[in-house]
């Protein structure tokens, strides 16, 4: 047996990859769980791996499932591929395609193969070895908060809080305006006093 040392590169900025190891025994559908994990994707999505070369053309696919959708060669299955299977080179190419909607795109190359004599057996595979770069967020950008702040509008329902205090800052204006109309209010009363007396003065009533 034999450890394969994968790394697993973001297609859009080659300074971001996470390095992954796995037997070469396991099968594909390991390698798409410890990438997706390694990237702190969910599950939830369709995926395939391709075949590639050194100028990273799509060959045939080792997929998640046989989707509708056109194949040139039926697709080899994630769950029932042995990866040592497809290792033909030293240096051995594929690509990894996660969420076709999305289409988040990750190259992977061999940079090691670890003999059985080598490989340190008392750590459970597949695991990732290395993490370089911040990796990109799956849903839209984390927050400097990240998920602790989540938690927190959760909790606290920062939504409802903002519009209390918009009601709130509405009844402080509602009752400074209550507060101008009062004194414009007193002193009305104060011109028609000081008018109305010379007024009353000249009328018998």
């Amino acid at each position: 047996m034999a450890l394969l040392k994968f790394r697993v590169y973001w297609e859009e900025d080659d300074a971001i990859y996470r390095d992954v190891l796995v037997k070469h025994t396991q099968n594909f559908q390991d390698l798409h769980l410890i990438i997706l994990k390694a990237f702190e994707f969910d599950q939830k999505h369709d995926a395939t791996f391709y075949r590639s070369n050194d100028t990273w053309k799509r060959g045939r696919e080792i997929s998640k499932e046989v989707y509708d959708r056109p194949y040139k060669v039926a697709p080899l299955l994630m769950a029932e591929t042995i990866i040592g299977t497809e290792i033909i080179d030293t240096n051995q190419h594929f690509i990894y395609e996660y969420d076709f909607v999305k289409s988040w795109s990750f190259l992977i190359q061999l940079i090691q193969v670890i003999k059985n004599s080598d490989a340190d057996m008392s750590l459970e595979y597949p695991l990732v070895s290395r993490i370089e770069g911040v990796g990109p967020m799956q849903y839209g950008t984390k927050g400097l908060l990240g998920e602790k702040f989540a938690d927190i509008e959760e909790k606290y329902d920062l939504n409802e809080a903002a519009e209390g205090f918009g009601e709130e800052g509405e009844e402080e204006d509602k009752a400074d305006d209550n507060d101008d109309a009062d004194d414009d209010t007193e002193e009305e009363d104060n011109n028609q006093e000081s008018s109305g007396s010379g007024f009353f003065e000249g009328e018998a009533f």
